[in-house]
């Protein structure tokens, strides 16, 4: 067992660290009042995508099946966005109607009734590849009544009257998240990976600031780097000690599905103190980022 885990683990580490910049993923979401309705879609490779093999979904009031779809198509240019928006101008009609500034923002157009681009706070979309998620806003599945929220207490949901993230606001993806959400969250918190502007607020569309574009750190192994990490396995409440023959610069803490989870660590340069007092029982993916941007994949063991 001994032999295998750090095999396990390095497969694990790296099967995360691939999909940083690598891959599609929403951008900014616009939940407006009326029909002003928006998703952005950004490119974060270093190389433009076509968009025929992609879709984005809806799935309705908590329904674990897909209400709505829409194929995409077109071209994302490397670093580009790409913005879908609802294509209702008739302003009699009974869903109401959106407004001429934000429709002619659009790179793409959703169909009429029904499409996705009919959501309203309690609906979960997704964008997909070949019929697989790169992306996920929401948990499909669950109905959080009118909208995701930041109360803790109540899953996110809005069931004890938290304030609303996704109904009447506008999300902009924070330029630390590299990746999309490819599994179905036990929790969605918004705020983990969005910044929430009021209602109406386009302003923002058409670009989006993300690491992977702003000197972050390489997707690829330093192989001349080493560094001693101990103890390890650790259990909570512990200090962790990471030795390097390298100055670092920071690090990245990835859960088992996917997720960033913020780090408390203390840097002096070539030693640095891992914290483990918020981290739960289970295996983690532990990216240490170098002073030039290069990187070495690791793990913490948490038992």
């Amino acid at each position: 067992m001994k032999s295998i885990l750090p095999f396990i683990l390095t497969l694990f580490s790296l099967s995360l660290i691939a999909q940083d910049c690598s891959e599609l993923f929403f951008s900014e979401y616009v939940e407006g009042s009326s029909n002003n309705k928006a998703v952005e879609i950004y490119n974060p490779t270093d190389a433009p995508i076509d968009l025929s093999n992609y879709s984005i979904e809806r799935y309705s009031n908590g329904s674990d099946g897909i209400s709505d779809e829409m194929n995409l198509s077109g071209t994302i240019d490397p670093g580009g966005t790409w913005i879908i928006t609802n294509s209702d101008t008739n302003s009699t009609n009974q869903f109401g109607y959106i407004m001429v500034e934000l429709y002619n923002m659009a790179d793409q157009w959703a169909p009429n009734y029904p499409s996705p681009l009919y959501m309203n706070g309690n609906d979960a979309m997704t964008l997909s590849k070949n019929g697989q998620w790169v992306d996920l806003i929401g948990k499909v599945g669950e109905d959080p009544g009118d909208a995701w929220t930041d109360d803790t207490t109540a899953g996110f949901t809005d069931a004890n009257g938290g304030a609303w993230w996704t109904k009447n606001h506008t999300l902009i993806r924070k330029s630390s998240v590299k990746s999309g959400v490819t599994s179905n969250p036990i929790l969605f918190n918004p705020a983990s990976e969005w910044d929430s502007l009021s209602i109406n607020t386009w302003t923002n569309l058409g670009s989006h600031e993300c690491d992977c574009n702003s000197g972050g750190p390489s997707s690829i192994e330093d192989k001349s780097a080493s560094y001693i990490l101990y103890p390890n396995p650790t259990s909570n409440n512990q200090v962790v000690k990471v030795n390097s023959n390298k100055v670092i610069k920071s690090f990245e803490l990835i859960n088992a599905i996917g997720q960033k989870v913020d780090l408390n660590y203390t840097n002096n340069e070539l030693q640095a103190h891992i914290y483990t007092n918020n981290l739960s029982i289970g295996i983690y993916s532990l990216i240490i980022i170098f002073e030039d941007n290069s990187i070495k994949n690791s793990s913490i063991v948490i038992n």
